[in-house]
């Protein structure tokens, strides 16, 4: 069935997981800023932004699915049939629907965390996987080659009669991926990691409860992989329109500003970048990339760095984790800093707060742009998301067997 043709422009599931994650941050920043009125404590009140949000990325799965259709990214409407169309529409829909259905499902206690960040790094995971392990053969000019970078490494090393220059071609071989690809996102994995442990903790304590004191960690990654979703959603939205014009307005300049395209040799049909913002806001493919073109590598670093550190900063306002809303909770709980007055709180507070985001977010984006100059598998992006969302599940089950025990008396 010609239906299959989804798949030449991400996996269905990967379109899915889109809508949901739009629609979720949609719905949290006109919480957070207050355009919708929302009080956490209130059952209903939450019941009802949960069902908007549902509402909200299936209307948003809808419309992609329609603009991906009618815009060619697929064929033709005329080639594909009216039939075939309809087809894919409501394949990428109930992409959609099954998403929020698998996030409700853990969201009812059936499993630990998100189900959105669980499908955004099991898709990452496994298109590493892949790319380690991919046994398909792709012919790129040199012959036959394996796609997996570690299957190709033996490959070549068996093959070859020059063991030297094969292991040169396992892992410097352009345009599909190598051994160096590899051992750069295992070496972005460790130092991600690394960082997670960095942390000012604040000792705090009851001022009804004699001798009962705790802690209030702030980590580096004090908004932990926000910055880096909001700014992968603000790009790939961007690239979303910029594609659909272009397909259809290819001559006109404000289009072109905003983004040329053209059909990638090895990508499988897919489009890449060559001009306008979103060319200059996609990391460079190569280091010989970066010295032929200084300024788009200069300008990716620029973006990334800014565009984490002030999603960063704007997300601790329109989250309720501001030094504010961290203050009034403490206060809520009858907690106070030891040697500091109440009053003092928000004061002492601010000092940590907002430099652990903005400085937080611009680690986040210098390690993305550090993934991508080193051309780790998945993007930066993608590496960044996975690490940190491994992380927050290890923490979370660490939590769930500590309680257990408890619970049990060990």
């Amino acid at each position: 069935m010609r239906v299959i043709l989804a798949s030449n422009r991400g996996t269905v599931m990967e379109l899915g997981i889109t809508p949901i994650v739009t629609s979720g941050l949609v719905m949290q920043l006109l919480a957070g800023s207050k355009i919708i009125e929302v009080d956490n404590n209130v059952r209903e009140d939450r019941a009802l932004l949960n069902g908007a949000q549902k509402l909200l990325g299936i209307l948003i799965a809808v419309g992609e699915a329609v603009a991906y259709v009618l815009s060619g990214m697929y064929g033709s409407v005329g080639q594909l049939g009216v039939g075939n169309a309809i087809l894919i529409i409501i394949q990428l829909c109930f992409a959609g629907i099954i998403v929020i259905c698998l996030d409700e499902l853990l969201q009812k206690g059936y499993g630990l965390g998100s189900g959105i960040s669980l499908f955004i790094a099991t898709n990452i995971c496994e298109n590493i996987i892949w790319k380690a392990f991919s046994p398909t053969t792709i012919n790129s000019g040199r012959g036959a080659e394996f796609e997996g970078a570690v299957i190709a490494l033996f490959h070549l090393l068996i093959t070859r009669t020059d063991k030297v220059r094969a292991l040169r071609e396992a892992f410097y071989r352009q345009n599909l991926p190598n051994v160096t690809n590899l051992l750069a996102t295992v070496l972005i994995f460790l130092i991600v990691i690394y960082f997670q442990g960095f942390r000012v903790v604040l000792p705090v304590r009851s001022k009804n409860a004699r001798g009962q004191q705790g802690s209030y960690p702030i980590k580096l990654f004090y908004t932990s992989n926000m910055p880096i979703i909001l700014q992968s959603a603000l790009v790939s939205n961007l690239y979303f329109i910029s594609q659909l014009l272009h397909r259809k307005y290819s001559g006109n300049f404000f289009v072109n500003l905003l983004g040329k395209w053209k059909e990638s040799e090895y990508g499988g049909g897919q489009s890449i970048p060559v001009g306008g913002i979103a060319y200059y806001i996609t990391a460079p493919s190569s280091l010989a990339d970066m010295a032929a073109n200084p300024f788009h590598a200069l300008f990716y670093l620029v973006f990334m760095l800014s565009a984490c550190a002030l999603f960063s900063k704007t997300w601790i306002e329109v989250s309720g984790s501001s030094a504010r809303d961290v203050a009034k909770q403490l206060k809520e709980q009858q907690m106070v800093m030891p040697g500091h007055r109440e009053s003092n709180l928000q004061k002492e507070l601010n000092r940590y707060i907002p430099t652990a985001a903005a400085f937080g977010g611009m680690c986040i984006g210098a390690l993305t742009v550090l993934a991508d100059f080193m051309g780790a598998i998945g993007s930066g992006t993608g590496i960044l998301l996975a690490v940190t969302i491994i992380y927050q599940y290890f923490e979370t089950f660490e939590k769930e067997r500590a309680s257990e025990l408890g619970f049990f008396g060990f």
